[in-house]
């Protein structure tokens, strides 16, 4: 079965630009929260709590930027 759908591409107003500017800060700024939470929550455990999870505390920003931004 064969289906066709129309595409009507409307340009953005100011104002929906401005919101949508907005709202990619709100995002960025939670997932920087998220990234620096991550690592203080790491940070704060002793390193035979950081053994026993096989994290070294040389490797805490790279693991929660991996958890975070999932690089």
């Amino acid at each position: 079965m064969a289906h066709a759908s129309e595409i009507i591409l409307a340009h953005a107003s100011l104002a929906d630009r401005f919101v949508a500017l907005i709202a990619g800060w709100k995002d960025d700024f939670a997932t920087r929260q998220a990234y620096r939470q991550t690592v203080k929550e790491l940070s704060s455990l002793s390193d035979r709590e950081l053994k026993d999870l096989g994290i070294n505390r040389s490797s805490i920003r790279l693991i929660a930027r991996m958890a975070v931004y999932g690089n």
